[in-house]
């Protein structure tokens, strides 16, 4: 393969998809007080939130090293590819952009490496990296698969609600859903983070209509792709796919968990909604 993608663990890529398209991921860490996890290595979703639900502290993320990203590019070079192309949550929300472009540049300037920002979490990254991966193994160049990347991120949709903006406080993420602090006992946030920072998106009183929102947001254009509903260990999923089927066929939308880099921040029960308007 003339070009691999790299990606971090806020993407919620399902193992089955990494596997078979041979994407490197680089994990972040989650920190519940003094003791730390790899995500998806120490932790899995179901494991992370049921030490969500037992814990007395907020869990925290940190960004993967440079030295972590610098020995997967070398790795992947040394193993005969022509380029990199590393696929980052957005760097609105971490520090983990920053840390692949300092590997990138300690690797060399002999290296085609690129580092690209996705403006996106979860399943947002998730689709990017899915869309690079299988142009890269079509034969896609450097350049071609950094296209495709570039074409998706402005395009590229994310809204979620949550049951509690704890997460994202603690976790310094909560942007311009500050606002939503003061009124939280009433409502259920819903927000975007589509620009690739957290914004305020809605107020619904309950969760029902929290959710008729989402579907909504969705509903709002003619054409979408790459739906997919994510969610943290919701148990009301069914219900939400109820509400998307007359917008599109249930077998087109992909359902998926989210793993602990993005659940840390948005907290248990978290249901979001991703696609590419068209």
């Amino acid at each position: 393969m003339p070009v691999r993608v790299v990606t971090d663990s806020a993407c919620d890529l399902p193992e089955s998809i990494v596997a078979d398209l041979g994407i490197d991921i680089v994990p972040l860490s989650i920190r519940f007080g003094d003791e730390e996890y790899v995500d998806r290595i120490d932790l899995t979703p179901s494991a992370f939130y049921a030490k969500l639900g037992s814990s007395s502290v907020l869990p925290e993320t940190a960004a993967p090293s440079p030295g972590a990203f610098e020995a997967t590019f070398r790795a992947a070079l040394e193993g005969g590819v022509d380029a990199v192309v590393c696929i980052c949550l957005s760097s609105g929300v971490s520090a983990t952009m920053q840390s692949a472009a300092t590997a990138a540049a300690a690797v060399g300037e002999g290296a085609d490496i690129r580092v690209v920002d996705s403006r996106s979490v979860s399943w947002g990254l998730g689709s990017q990296v899915l869309a690079a991966a299988r142009a890269a193994a079509g034969g896609a160049t450097a350049d071609e698969v950094v296209a495709v990347v570039d074409d998706m991120v402005p395009r590229t949709r994310v809204f979620c609600t949550v049951d509690t903006l704890d997460h994202l406080k603690k976790g310094g993420r909560i942007g311009g859903a500050q606002a939503l602090l003061g009124t939280l006992l009433s409502i259920k946030p819903v927000i975007d983070v589509s620009s690739g920072v957290v914004e305020e998106a809605g107020k619904p009183r309950t969760r029902s209509k929290a959710l008729r929102f989402l579907a909504d947001k969705v509903a709002q254009h003619d054409r979408v792709e790459n739906l997919a509903v994510m969610h943290g260990c919701a148990p009301d999923v069914e219900a939400f796919l109820d509400l998307l089927a007359p917008i599109c066929a249930r077998e087109r939308i992909h359902v998926g968990e989210i793993g602990a880099t993005i659940g840390a921040h948005a907290g248990p029960r978290v249901m979001g909604v991703t696609f590419q308007v068209m």
